[in-house]
């Protein structure tokens, strides 16, 4: 039935195709011999006829062409419809795969880095409990009675252990490392008080608590025992032992403790070394120690008792450990004890005066300046002795070429100078005719007294005397200024036949005391 209604629907179309294509032949033939009103009405009329024909025979003989054609056309937009819908759905489904392999790419990721991170810590925390495990381990070893094997090798590992790892030393020592360690050293075995030893060291290192417990277990009097019992002692245990003395006394705490134990001595005598049997690294210990101990004023008798201080004056050539030299010196001047000490070194002025020349250090020029400065301050007969060394042309020196300290330093030193010349020119005439003195009065060349009552002759006898003064005073500054000059110019590497302008030879002609830099 469809293929026959199919057929009909062609011949139909045909027939209606051909009926029109005669139409427009007949039409285009006649129109000569019609006129143009009949021509349009019968062409309107015929194409209204055909329309409604066409509509009528599509409408009656297609068997349901057109509705079928509508269903057609219906299933087509909604087949369009479900495809396009479809294709959304899809496109959307699609995006939704992708967003959730996305999320889910993202999800596994982090899920993988929390994964790591979880199994690192665990990794961590395995480590951890090993590393406790062995250092409960070493204790053990360490608290062992009479087996110094396993003591020695036990004391070896805190040593490797605790030499780098600040956590290891904090565990060590609450787990009871420290006692152990100390009462090793009462064992009459040189291995043992070695390892030992430098195990305490490096459990000091760094951690103030290790620092006191160490010296709290009675590790200072231990080791001094060591060093009395040894006749002479072993040179590897007099060197762990300072080395000890060094990190011990960084602590506040304990500078009273070592410095009353008698330590003291022994550093000065490794300093020393009569016996030639301390090594550069032992010396360099035992100065930083005394150093530190010097620090806490009490301890300056103890240092003095030692005759530490002429040693420490007659060292201060060696460029390598003046300056520490010169820090010791600056924490003994502190202390009355200290600065007579230094007093009594013989051309101890001469020395620190020739510090200040020979060294271009400003820390070596700095703790000689405050040395000299707290000397000038506290005695006279110091200050007699620094001019008589010739103190001033250093000092002016420093307050052209020195660093900001050692400036103002030395100018405190020139003005304490300045003022007790001052004070022996008016003592020289006594009672009040200082005012005469620092400034002479002219009198009328009539009167022969003035009105405080002195007379011409007193007044001409002090003027005399002042111009001896300003002479004295001119002489040492012309020679300052030359002897700086001469030290400018081998400094700066100029000819020795250096001649100085003619503007710098008038500053000196014409230098008073007044252009002193007080």
């Amino acid at each position: 039935m469809a293929a026959k209604c199919s057929h009909r629907n062609n011949s139909v179309g045909s027939l209606i195709l051909e009926h029109h294509h005669h139409h427009r032949h007949n039409r285009s033939s006649s129109t000569a011999t019609t006129t143009s009103s009949s021509s349009s009405d019968s062409s309107h009329h015929f194409r209204l006829w055909s329309s409604s024909f066409r509509r009528t025979i599509l409408d009656a003989v297609s068997c349901g062409g057109s509705s079928r054609y509508r269903h057609h056309e219906d299933d087509f937009a909604s087949t369009t419809t479900a495809t396009t819908t479809t294709t959304v759905t899809s496109a959307t489904n699609v995006s939704e795969k992708k967003i959730g392999r996305v999320k889910n790419g993202k999800s596994e990721k982090l899920s993988d880095l929390l994964s790591i991170a979880e199994a690192e810590s665990e990794i961590e925390t395995i480590k951890k409990v090993e590393v406790l495990e062995e250092l409960k381990s070493v204790v053990k070893e360490l608290q062992l009675e009479n087996e110094s094997v396993k003591k020695e090798s036990a004391a070896s590992r805190v040593r490797l252990l605790a030499k780098e790892d600040c956590g290891v030393r904090v565990t060590l020592a609450m787990l009871g490392a420290i006692p152990p360690l100390v009462a090793m050293l009462d064992f009459d075995n040189v291995d043992l008080h070695i390892a030992s030893l430098y195990a305490l060291l490096n459990l000091a290192i760094g951690n103030d608590a290790n620092k006191a417990a160490i010296v709290k277990a009675g590790a200072v009097h231990k080791m001094l025992k060591i060093i009395e019992s040894s006749c002479p002692p072993n040179p590897s245990v007099s060197e762990a032992i300072i080395a000890n003395f060094l990190g011990l006394s960084a602590l506040d705490s304990n500078k009273p403790i070592i410095g009353s134990s008698g330590a003291i001595p022994f550093l000065v005598n490794a300093l020393k070394d009569l016996d030639q049997k301390s090594s550069i690294q032992a010396k360099q210990d035992a100065v930083r120690a005394l150093y530190n101990l010097s620090i806490f004023s009490p301890n300056v008798s103890f240092i003095v008792e030692t005759n530490l201080i002429p040693f420490l004056m007659n060292s201060l050539g060696d460029m390598e450990v003046s300056e520490r030299i010169l820090s010791i010196l600056s924490n003994v001047v502190s202390a009355p004890e200290g600065r007579k000490a230094i007093s009594k070194v013989p051309d101890a002025f001469t020395i620190l005066v020739d510090v200040l020349n020979w060294t271009d250090s400003p820390g070596c020029q700095e703790k000689a300046t405050y040395v000299l400065m707290v000397m000038a301050h506290k005695a006279y007969g110091d200050r007699q002795a620094m001019i008589e060394a010739g103190i001033v042309s250093s000092l002016l020196e420093l307050t052209l070429l020195g660093s900001t300290l050692s400036q103002k330093r030395a100018s405190r030193i020139l003005e304490c100078l300045r003022v007790d010349k001052g004070k022996q020119v008016s003592g020289s005439f006594g009672g009040n005719s200082s005012a005469a003195v620092s400034a002479p009065m002219y009198g009328s060349s009539t009167s022969s007294t003035n009105a405080n009552g002195v007379s011409k002759e007193c007044l001409e006898e002090a003027e005399d005397m002042m111009s001896e003064e300003n002479k004295a005073v001119k002489q040492l500054v012309q020679q300052s200024l030359q002897n700086n000059m001469r030290r400018i110019v081998k400094r700066a590497n100029l000819p020795q036949d250096f001649v100085p302008s003619e503007h710098f030879k008038s500053l000196t002609a014409s230098s008073t005391s007044k252009s002193l830099p007080f």
